[in-house]
């Protein structure tokens, strides 16, 4: 039964909370920061709640919680709090205490509070405790949860009064009695000192010197105060005390204090003297008076229980002291050990002997010392030390005749206490009596260590794979969690320091190894001398990495068949034969303290050691700005060091550099300092959350990337600093500039140049708000007129575009009026606006647009904002269908109606009523506004402002491309303006016809944006690849173009070619020209015109295949665009002459496309049955190849009207499959496909490009109308269709082979992403395979890839690349093999949700569902989009997803497998929870219910779970989750 809320069930839930209420800071040291501990739990509650601290020194009075793995050097972490004036307490297990025993020495002259749970838990070890006894420090104990409660409270009050740390430790084992309730506050309210906290609040202490201790020392005042002026030590105040105040009764009226030892008061008349053990001791006899005072329970420094007479005495130091106490006191008189004494102590530190002596019977004459120490390092336990010296010690009169009889204390469980107590008191009794004699068993139960054994974070095995993957069996990790470690505790032999010393050891072992070698190669001792001829080469070969290896293991095979004893003897160390990669692995724990850390010693060393230093701190500003939270910076402090070889890496940001790095710091000849970036806060964390917080950290400048080798310029192989990223910290910078380091690489780089110019902090945002608002005021100087704020909030660019406008009729009417987005205005200026108007749209679920989320959370959360003399009007911007449930319904138009309500309650008068425009209007928000704006004029008097000049009409797509001389445009001067990484709206849009858009990283947008940056802009770059084939070269050009210019990926598109992310404006030209030179193109691979046309990969049809596929290039071709501006900007070299490419139409002219092109993109693909696999009806047309009688390709049935873009709750939009035109003979099909491109181009819809596509003029026109323009145009008609029949529209897995005896491949590419990560290979492995030169490769329309036509004889070359890359599994369940997403965040402009990062985690998670339901096989096509534009063709899937807003999905039920059917809503606005909620149990049931054969989307239909989808036009109708209002 759980206790109830306000009770506490065990000690460290007690002390737990008295830390919290205590601290402005709490440690909670975790094994693993996933795994909660009884400490972390009542943290969380404590922090979920903000439970105010008592004596919290920060504004808010909440504690700061930071969570540290055991291994992690958790006491570091302590340093930088501490030094800042921060109360802090560690919550920890005792196995962290020894290896943090350096620290303790520097800690124990600061007010710290150390909570210790000895472990094992039901057998603990005290030598722990005995270990730190002489670190300074005060430590008391305790022995159930109350006495924890109280101890706790008394170890707080202590370490604030006296300024000295305190460590109180307990068994938590032994401390699961009844549930206490909480604190009294009584007691914490009077053991608090609050006037010495608040001095050392106020103080911080310069750690500049991180090597010698702080010079901290605690001090009390001994002079009293005679002026009234508090005295001051070193600049840290130190108020009066009262100590009546705060219950101290001792009568110590001396205030301690925090000072250096060197300090000189500035007054003279205030005297100090260092806190001593009497001090120390009369705090604590004064926290024991105060909980005695408030509740009644009393506690002394030693503890006796029993009898007043008695003669023998147990002193304990170990566990069950009352349970010994109770036994002995239910003693029959008979008993052995009956009326004998037991003593505890309650104060262990310091050490006071007289009390000792004052609380023990004086009858007593002999002590039996149990101590529970597991590694006693001499002799005698501690404790035993400890109570000779106070018998022997004591002056004459104190001097007691007492005999000590010391023994081994192990585990005695409570049947076999009273014998164990018997055998103690009857060897005591003796007048010899045995010393040291062992009680109870060696080991405890096994599962005392539970829920305590250390592990390696997931998150962090990213780099570990990286290691194995680069060094394999060479590889060594010292301090390794899985290292055999002969009974050093795991939290010891984990940590650097320890594996350090094990390199030492083992480098010497090496050295004389060596020298074993050298002497047996001239040893007699072998049976043949080829021994000796081998040990020779070995030796020879010892500094040749390459050789070293072959000969290794050639001589190893030779001492093996030798078996002499001298090879026996040197086998035994045989893996000294090889050349051994030693590293160390520690985390940024290092960073606070790296005098005292490994570090240090490491380098100072100068042995050939590695360190990979993993620093898991998330990026944030906050920690960024604030220098008392920011770690040294390891890789300056090495750099500074000399010597040593430093990288910093982030595996998220670039693998290909991590590779670098490891390889070189491996390779140099001496230590090397491998910082590697992983942020995390939890240890499950995300791999996608773990990239963005990457990405940014990265992009910012917080964690750059670079690689430092100090030999590498003397040995003539460049600079020795090479910097992998853009930016770099203001310190780095500095140090670059000292090392004349700087200079080169401005004149190398120029865009890291200009990057440095650049200031990160906030400031510099608030600065550009501020003179971009008064530059544009002082313009608006010399009219006349009222003016006029207006203020917009928009992430599509509608309500943008719509401020702009009105501010261009208010200047019209005469008003001063400018317009900008709300979180560029400058707030402070808010109070002093006369007219303000403010536009926004709608975001995620009722959320702010991206650049209206600061403006809004200030304005809500604003406490000194006063609009009295402001009038306001809100316009909004929304959809009141988007959110079809009830329950929804507040969100439409939430910002504009939240923002109206709440300018109002500050005071400002609205002057219209909020406008609310709703796209579901006959002219979406257009209506509205209508009404609205007119109603603002007449509130600001310039409603009749006569002769206005008409507005020029918007600037369309039409009347650019009309402009653009042929898709030339600016596009020339926009790549050569360096003052941005972007080009011009209007190139935007014809830089598409060329093949590239232009993007900004998403990811990055918010923090760049905060830090005055523009957004990370890159481009996109799609290939035209007619059928997706590409030879082995092409393969590897386009992996040389995705490393030196792009994101180091590639993307296999759902339209089967290769796309590029991440090329920077500079690299674009060169990209451009590297796709050329490998003869192909990107002209027209997006923009309105005909795009990539796709065809069937057919793996097991070659011939037909080539057949079909040369049709695809044929059609390709001639509807390729015949402009020259192509050539001329991209492809001209430096003498304007014009390079040959993959095309030669080079004159101005458009036959086909005219001046104006198509009114929106064109699609084309082929699909050849019976597969479906390039979903052949959700294309502009759609070509289903029909083969003749005598096996060849005869022609092709032509279907026409297929599309996929919609807009979310627009009813006039919707997916469409193609119609059925009829058939058409091969040798006419691209005539065919000319003209009905042509009755598009014509007829197409170019002033709504929402209704522009040709689905939408085929159904304008009707299917037979607009056949019949086609068949005007070609002279002739369609033939009948002719029959085919599809079986599946997804691709078929692994091997397969083809008529003529050829192998083809095919490999499943999750979402098409073809890159490197630490647990696939995949990208290196394909670019081996691609280096054979063997076949060819197909990308398909599902965005996976088959390596084609492999010959018999090269087939186990390609297998054996295939195994050791990991590339042959297949193994996958059907529905992921079936899932297919598009690009999506971070990259594409118009994503709403995740897509292509998200998929695969929601498929893990329904996985084992499949699995149980016996479904893991099936296939059942599943996509997602991050936005309704239809990329990855979800309208055609069994079940898809549609991105609503971030972590929001439609979802869509009922596609048909063949891809011949829509689907339809079943559930709006959905996030992970529900979705999960909905497929399980439907999947569950469609594994019970289904026919024999039947596929899902056929299952939902025939069940009832969603009504069939006709056509495009009934999209809309019948969905599940109706809208019960409309």
């Amino acid at each position: 039964m759980a206790p109830a809320p306000d009770l506490l069930e065990s000690a460290e839930a007690a002390v737990a909370r008295i830390a919290y209420l205590c601290s402005d800071h709490v440690i909670s040291v975790q094994p693993s920061l996933k795994q909660k501990t009884l400490y972390s739990s009542q943290l969380d509650r404590l922090s979920a709640n903000s439970t105010p601290g008592i004596i919290s020194g920060n504004q808010e009075s909440i504690p700061e919680i930071t969570r540290v793995r055991h291994n992690a050097d958790p006491f570091l972490s302590a340093f930088e709090p501490l030094r800042s004036g921060q109360l802090v307490s560690i919550l920890t297990v005792s196995p962290t205490l020894i290896p943090a025993i350096p620290h303790l020495y520097k800690l124990a002259n600061y007010p710290l509070t150390i909570h210790v749970s000895l472990i094992p838990q039901s057998f603990p070890d005290y030598s722990d405790i005995a270990a730190v006894r002489q670190s300074g420090f005060t430590i008391i104990r305790s022995d159930s949860v109350q006495e924890a409660q109280d101890m706790a409270a008394v170890a707080h009050g202590v370490a604030v009064k006296s300024g000295r740390a305190v460590i109180h430790f307990f068994e938590a084992d032994n401390s699961r009695d009844d549930p206490v309730p909480f604190e009294d506050r009584r007691v914490l309210d009077r053991m608090l000192d609050r006037a010495a906290a608040r001095s050392y609040q106020s103080s911080s202490i310069d750690a500049s010197n991180i090597y010698a201790a702080d010079g901290v020392q605690a001090q009390t005042r001994v002079t009293p105060l005679t002026n009234g002026v508090n005295g001051t030590s070193n600049g840290i105040k130190s108020p009066p005390q009262s100590p009546t105040a705060n219950g101290f009764t001792n009568g110590d009226s001396a205030s301690s204090n925090l000072s250096r030892t060197d300090s000189v008061s500035s007054e003279p008349e205030v005297a100090y003297r260092p806190v001593s053990s009497a001090d120390v001791y009369k705090y604590l006899t004064a926290g024991f008076e105060i909980v005695r005072q408030v509740t009644g329970r009393s506690y002394r420094p030693f503890e006796y229980y029993g009898p007043t007479y008695a003669e023998n005495a147990i002193f304990l130091f170990g566990s069950g002291a009352k349970s010994i106490a109770t036994t002995i006191a239910s003693a029959a008189s008979t008993e052995d050990y009956a009326k004998t004494g037991v003593i505890v102590a309650r104060v262990y530190r310091p050490w006071t002997g007289q009390k000792f002596l004052d609380i023990v019977p004086k009858t007593v004459k002999k002590v039996a010392v149990l101590e529970q120490i597991k590694k006693r390092t001499t002799k005698w336990g501690p404790l035993f030390l400890d109570l000779l010296s106070t018998i022997r010690g004591g002056d004459a009169e104190t001097k007691r005749d007492l005999s000590l009889v010391g023994y081994q204390l192990g585990y005695v469980s409570p049947s076999t206490l009273k014998l164990a107590l018997r055998g103690v008191l009857q060897n005591l009794k003796l007048d010899k009596p045995i010393q040291n004699l062992d009680v109870g068993l060696q080991e405890g139960p096994a599962k005392s260590t539970a829920g305590y054994e250390l592990s390696r974070p997931e998150t962090e095995n990213a780099y570990f794979k990286v290691l194995n993957q680069l060094f394999g069996e060479r590889l060594h990790v010292a301090n390794a969690l899985e290292k055999s470690t002969a009974g050093v505790p795991t939290s010891i032999a984990t940590s650097p320091e320890y594996g350090f010393g094990s390199l030492l050891a083992r480098l010497e072992k090496k050295d004389k190894f060596q020298q074993r070698v050298e002497d047996a190669a001239k040893s007699t001792s072998f049976v043949t001398s080829v021994c000796n001829d081998w040990l020779a080469r070995w030796l020879i070969a010892a500094n040749d990495e390459k050789k070293r290896p072959q000969v290794a293991d050639g001589l190893i095979a030779r001492l093996k068949n030798d078996g002499s004893a001298l090879s026996s003897e040197l086998l035994r160390d045989r893996a000294l034969f090889y050349n051994e990669s030693n590293w160390l692995v520690g985390s940024d724990a290092w960073a606070y303290d790296l005098g005292n850390s490994g570090v240090h010693h490491v380098i100072a060393s100068g042995k050939n050691i590695n360190m990979l230093i993993i620093d898991s701190q998330p990026y944030s500003e906050k920690a960024v700005n604030d220098a008392a939270r920011r770690k040294k910076d390891i890789g300056l402090y090495a750099m500074n060091f000399g010597g040593c070889y430093v990288a910093s890496v982030a595996v998220y940001s670039s693998y290909t550099q991590v590779l670098h790095a490891l390889i070189e710091a491996e390779k140099f000849n001496g230590p090397s300092v491998v910082l590697a970036y992983l942020p995390y806060s939890k240890e499950d964390e995300s791999p996608l959350t773990i990239l963005q917080e990457t990405k940014k950290a990265v992009d910012i400048g917080y964690w750059p990337l670079y690689r430092w080798d100090p030999t590498r310029e003397e040995n003539g192989k460049g600079d020795n600093f090479e910097l992998d990223s853009e930016r770099i910290r203001t310190e780095m910078k500095d140090f670059l500039q000292r090392e004349n380091h700087l200079s080169k690489l401005l004149k190398r780089d120029p865009v890291f140049a200009a990057n440095l110019k650049g200031s990160y902090g906030a400031e510099v945002r608030d600065a550009q708000k501020r003179k971009a608002k008064d530059a544009y005021a002082k313009l608006l100087e010399g009219l006349e007129g009222a003016p006029l704020t207006i203020l917009f909030a928009s992430d599509g660019g509608n309500a943008e575009n719509l401020a702009k406008r009105l501010q261009r009729r208010a200047k019209a009417r005469g008003l001063k009026a400018y317009a900008m987005s709300m979180d560029d205005y400058p707030l402070e200026d808010i109070n002093a606006e006369e007219n303000l108007v403010l536009m926004t749209s709608v975001a995620g679920q009722g959320e702010f647009p991206q650049n209206g989320r600061n403006f809004w959370e200030a304005v809500k959360n604003a406490t000194d904002i006063d609009l009295a003399g402001v009038n306001f009007a809100v316009f909004g911007l929304g959809d009141s269908h988007y959110w079809p449930r009830k329950e929804d319904k507040l969100y439409y138009n939430k910002p504009a109606k939240d923002l109206d309500a709440r300018l109002e309650v500050l005071g400002g008068k609205r002057v219209v009523d909020v406008g609310l425009g709703d796209d579901q209007d006959p002219d979406t928000y257009q209506t509205a506004y209508a009404d609205w704006e007119p109603k603002l004029w007449t509130a600001l008097g310039v409603d009749k402002v006569e002769g206005l000049a008409d507005e020029p009409p918007p600037i369309t797509n039409e009347d650019i491309k009309i402009a653009s001389n042929f898709l030339r445009g600016t596009i020339v001067e926009g790549l050569e303006d360096m003052s941005t990484m972007a080009i011009s709206a209007a190139d935007q849009q014809l830089t598409k016809f060329h093949g590239t858009y232009m993007q900004d990283d998403r990811d990055l947008r918010e923090e760049r944006k905060a830090q005055g940056l523009e957004p990370a802009y890159s481009f996109m770059i799609r290939c035209r690849l007619p059928g997706g084939i590409s030879t082995p070269k092409q393969w590897l050009q386009m992996d040389d173009i995705c490393e030196e210019y792009g994101n180091k990926t590639m993307k296999l598109t759902t339209r089967q070619t290769f796309q590029f992310h991440g090329v920077i404006k500079t690299n674009l030209r060169n990209s451009m020209r590297a796709i050329n030179r490998a003869l192909m193109t990107t002209i027209a691979a997006c923009g309105d015109v005909n795009r990539n046309v796709m065809c069937s990969s057919l793996p097991y049809k070659s011939a037909y295949h080539r057949q079909v596929w040369e049709y695809s290039k044929l059609i390709s071709d001639h509807l390729l665009p015949s402009t020259t501006a192509y050539h001329e900007i991209w492809l001209q070299d430096e003498n304007d002459k014009k390079t040959q490419v993959a095309g030669d139409a080079l004159v101005d002219h458009e036959p086909l496309y005219g001046p104006t092109y198509l009114p929106r993109k064109f699609k084309i693909t082929i699909a050849i049955p019976p597969h479906n696999d390039t979903d052949v009806y959700a294309h502009d047309i759609g070509l289903i190849a029909i083969k003749g009688e005598d096996g060849n390709l005869a022609g092709f049935n032509l279907l026409a009207g297929g599309g996929m873009g919609v807009t979310h709750n627009n009813k006039k939009t919707y997916p469409r499959t193609g119609s059925m035109f009829g058939y058409v003979p091969k040798e006419k099909v691209h005539f065919a496909c000319e003209k009905v491109m042509l009755v598009q181009r014509d007829h197409g819809d170019r002033k709504n490009r929402k209704h522009a596509r040709l689905k939408y003029t085929i159904d304008d026109m009707g299917v037979d109308g607009f056949r019949g323009k086609v068949e005007e145009l070609l002279g002739w008609k369609f033939e009948p269709e002719k029959p085919f029949q599809f079986q599946s529209n997804i691709d078929t897995f692994g091997w397969q082979k083809d008529e003529n005896g050829r192998n083809h491949f095919t490999f499943f590419i999750e979402n098409g992403r073809i890159e490197d990560t630490p647990e696939f290979m995949m990208r290196t492995g394909l670019r081996e395979i691609a280096k054979l030169g063997k076949g060819e490769f197909r990308l398909t329309g599902n965005q996976h890839l088959i390596i084609s036509n492999v010959e018999e004889e090269d087939l186990a070359e390609v297998k054996a690349l295939m195994e050791h890359y990991g590339l042959d599994n297949v193994k996958f369940s059907g529905l992921r093999l079936s899932s297919s997403a598009c690009v999506a965040f971070p990259t594409c402009g118009l994503a709403m949700a995740e897509s292509e990062r998200y998929l695969p985690k929601l498929i893990d998670k329904l996985e084992s569902t499949l699995e149980e339901a016996g479904l893991r096989h099936d296939s059942i096509v599943m996509r997602m989009t991050g936005c309704p534009n239809g990329c990855a063709r979800p309208w055609l899937a069994e079940v898809a997803f549609v991105g609503k807003a971030y972590g929001a999905y439609n979802m869509y039920l009922g596609g048909g497998y063949h891809g011949q059917r829509l689907n339809k809503l079943f559930r709006s606005s959905i996030k992970e929870e529900e979705i999960l909620a909905i497929l399980k149990p439907m999947f569950k049931r469609y594994a019970v219910e289904r026919e024999e054969g039947e596929k899902f989307g056929d299952f939902c239909i025939r069940s009832g779970i969603i009504k069939e989808t006709t056509h495009g036009t009934n999209f809309h109708e019948g969905v599940a989750e109706e809208d019960s209002e409309e």
